[in-house]
């Protein structure tokens, strides 16, 4: 990677990969690109480009004037936004990936999107689920991850495009807000762990998801995109993840830094719908010996950084 387009750059991921990426390969070599502009290091640091991912003459003009030869397409809608809006999802999530990919065949491009185990459904095998295995999901956002990763295949087998991607777990980070995921529960109680002292959990108690933190989740980027790819078999669809836990948990981990700290539920059916029908926790094994994926951050040193981190940012 020398220079690298960035769609959804303002998102969940991108808020933060846009930062590691400028100090590894330049600032004035990733573009970053998103439908909104805000007050942000994002727009700031680097160049940044209004783009509608869904207008493909726009994304490719744009990746044809900054010369780039790598496209990393983060733009979509999430989980439990999918699901409230499915056709919606269908349309931005499928039809944003096409013009990617296109963009990418037409400019010879390295490309990058982010898988999800929302890819998997109730009929996977629930604990160290396969890197292979069934993918049957019941919902719009699972659909279309599947579709995602069979046409980045599709490209990779058509056309020689270098496709790569990663199924993340839930994200969790002290950076960007939660943005309409399922996961997005073990976010949310770090922030009112500091400002309320509680927490009303949408997922019930004993609801195991596997998550990463936001850290491990960049730096399994960067050293997927770096990875030789005569190392790599799957490509498309990398389990990776760092630890799985139940609300209970977090919880307790929570308690050791403020004791005082309550949490009570109010379940969200939908969401924990969805919840229902992912892993418990999934087998990483291919990304670990096919390129080298380790995580750094396991739920008490990470629950001790987020709380940090967050004191500073709410302070």
């Amino acid at each position: 990677m020398k220079k690298i387009l960035v769609t959804g750059a303002l998102g969940q991921i991108g808020s933060e990969l846009i930062g590691k990426l400028r100090g590894i390969y330049g600032a004035e070599n990733v573009i970053a690109t998103d439908i909104r502009k805000v007050e942000s290091d994002v727009v700031t640091n680097g160049p940044f480009e209004l783009l509608d991912v869904m207008d493909d003459k726009a994304m490719f003009s744009i990746a044809k004037k900054y010369e780039v030869d790598t496209v990393m397409h983060l733009a979509a809608l999430l989980s439990a936004t999918a699901e409230a809006k499915p056709l919606l999802a269908w349309n931005l999530n499928m039809g944003g990936l096409v013009n990617a990919l296109e963009v990418s065949r037409e400019l010879n491009c390295q490309f990058f999107t982010p898988s999800s185990i929302g890819a998997f459904g109730p009929a996977t095998p629930k604990d160290s689920t396969p890197q292979d295995t069934i993918q049957r999901p019941t919902t719009m956002y699972g659909v279309n991850k599947v579709a995602g990763e069979l046409l980045c295949d599709y490209y990779f087998h058509k056309f020689g495009l270098d496709t790569r991607g990663l199924r993340f777990p839930g994200l969790i980070s002290y950076v960007a807000p939660p943005g309409g995921g399922t996961t997005d529960y073990a976010v949310e109680i770090y922030y009112e762990a500091i400002k309320e002292g509680k927490y009303t959990s949408y997922i019930d108690k004993g609801t195991y998801m596997d998550m990463m933190y936001m850290p491990d989740a960049l730096q399994a980027i960067v050293s997927l995109m770096e990875a030789d790819p005569a190392n790599l078999k799957h490509r498309n669809s990398f389990n990776v993840t760092a630890m799985s836990f139940e609300p209970e948990q977090i919880a307790a981990e929570i308690r050791k830094h403020i004791p005082s700290f309550e949490m009570s539920y109010n379940v969200d059916p939908v969401r924990q719908g969805i919840a229902n029908s992912w892993p418990n926790s999934i087998d990483a094994t291919c990304a670990m010996e096919e390129w080298g994926f380790k995580a750094e951050y396991d739920l008490e040193k990470m629950t001790k950084d987020m709380l940090e981190k967050l004191k500073q940012k709410l302070s």
